[in-house]
């Protein structure tokens, strides 16, 4: 079966969130022991994870964290104040726990995966770091495209593969690394919510002016040279994305096979997340937005999926780390759902 036909059969598999499960999961909320509605976005929540889940009884146990690490090769544009070693460099610290993604997910209990499939460089053989390395970084955008089709599509299946390999998932998120991600993000952003380069460019990982005002024109290069098919998603990932969001949106799709709720980051997963919607039109419907991120065009993104993100504290990161603290949003949101009594049940007077 050829790459094409691979994609298409996963995709198949994906079927809506079962919204008769929301229904009766609705009427349990409204009769726990509490005013209806106080319990704000954490009760709706609840209901989603439940139709998700196909399950009367929404789970929190099994949080899986997949971080998916790529190099680009728009780095040489000088789109980034950081060199592109410091890719390989996070991954070997986050391997040995010291990054913000691991801390976090050891904090909220989430399972972390490290999941090279574009480093530029040959990492020793590590059992925290999965090599599904399709190449040595992409190409420079601003000059061609990315990757061939071949290799986008590889880069999604990687993703798919990953998450379908676990036993047992109730939550999953994507984070990335990847110096110089936010530039392939930004072409996204502009194909799919039609922001100009300078609404949907940020600073990434902290540029001065100037140099923003340069990325933006590489953004705008980008999209004349490559001219991206908005109606064809992998032609968009293979001009002007890169292999992590390639691979990031391949976990949504493998998330969304495995019904589990899927927790998107920030920006960048904002372009996985837009990708996996067009892919597959409906996806959104597995989405909770976990944060709202300081990069310009995330909201652009979110009001194209109509999300809302869960937490708003002015984070830039990356890396997953907004989507594994809303995931403790999540938790609390089952946990209410399963364990609270209803009024009945806790024999307290209905109001009048």
């Amino acid at each position: 079966m050829d790459l094409e036909n691979t994609l298409a059969a996963h995709l198949s598999q994906i079927t809506p969130p079962n919204m008769a499960l929301a229904e009766s999961a609705a009427q349990r909320e409204a009769n726990l022991a509490k005013p209806p509605g106080s319990l704000g976005r954490l009760e709706g929540l609840a209901i989603q994870l439940s139709a998700i889940q196909n399950s009367s009884w929404p789970r929190h146990e099994n949080k899986l964290m997949v971080v998916c690490a790529a190099d680009h090769g728009v780095v040489e544009e000088g789109v980034s104040p950081y060199s592109q070693s410091v890719t390989r460099q996070q991954i070997v610290n986050f391997s040995r726990g010291g990054g913000a993604i691991t801390t976090l997910c050891q904090t909220v209990g989430a399972q972390v995966l490290l999941l090279d499939v574009g480093v530029n460089y040959q990492f020793e053989p590590n059992p925290k770091i999965i090599n599904k390395k399709i190449s040595l970084g992409t190409k420079n955008l601003a000059k061609g495209p990315a990757m061939t089709r071949d290799e986008a599509i590889r880069s999604l299946l990687a993703g798919i593969d990953v998450v379908l390999a676990q036993p047992t998932l109730d939550l999953v998120a994507a984070g990335e690394m990847g110096i110089g991600n936010t530039t392939p993000s930004s072409c996204i952003c502009c194909v799919y919510t039609g922001l100009s380069p300078e609404k949907a460019t940020g600073r990434g990982s902290g540029l001065s002016q100037n140099k923003l005002a340069h990325k933006v024109d590489v953004v705008r290069r980008a999209l004349e040279i490559n001219k991206p098919d908005p109606l064809d998603p992998i032609d968009v990932l293979a001009k002007v994305g890169g292999l992590d969001i390639g691979a990031m949106t391949g976990v949504y799709l493998g998330a969304a096979i495995r019904r589990a709720g899927i927790i998107v980051d920030g920006f960048i997963a904002g372009a996985a997340a837009t990708l996996a919607e067009k892919l597959s039109p409906g996806i959104s419907r597995y989405f909770i937005a976990g944060h709202r991120s300081q990069e310009p065009g995330h909201q652009a993104f979110l009001d194209l999926l109509s999300l809302n993100p869960l937490l708003d504290l002015n984070m830039w990161l990356g890396e997953g780390s907004g989507a594994a603290i809303a995931m403790f949003v999540a938790q609390c949101a089952v946990v209410h759902f399963n364990e609270m009594r209803t009024m009945s049940e806790a024999m307290i007077d209905e109001p009048s």
